[in-house]
């Protein structure tokens, strides 16, 4: 995970994502520099588009907000008609107490 903080952290910063560039950040960090991950990361890197990459992860972590949005008031309804057919049931109880 910290290498993906470290990429992400050089393109912020408008730094090339390179091999001596992801191990001074690491190592700043304090973080392990193992120089087969940052070579696997670094290649898997070479030509992606980041701010492409980003802005697609944004949009799948902000499609469930509508989603359980739009739950609550189905929920707030199953509330109402519980406290409805509560009502009707008390009141029926009542009315038997009248002839009982």
């Amino acid at each position: 995970m910290e290498m993906m903080y470290a990429a992400l952290l050089l393109h912020k910063a408008g730094k090339p994502i390179n091999e001596e560039n992801m191990k001074k950040v690491l190592e700043a960090a304090g973080a392990n520099a193992d120089e087969g991950r940052i070579k696997a990361v670094v290649a898997a890197l070479e030509g992606a588009n980041i701010d492409e990459i980003i802005e697609k992860a944004s949009a799948v972590a902000a499609a469930p907000a509508p989603a359980a949005q739009a739950a609550a008031p189905a929920e707030e309804k199953k509330e109402e008609k519980k406290e409805e057919k509560k009502s009707e049931e008390e009141a029926a109880a009542g009315l038997a107490g009248l002839f009982g």
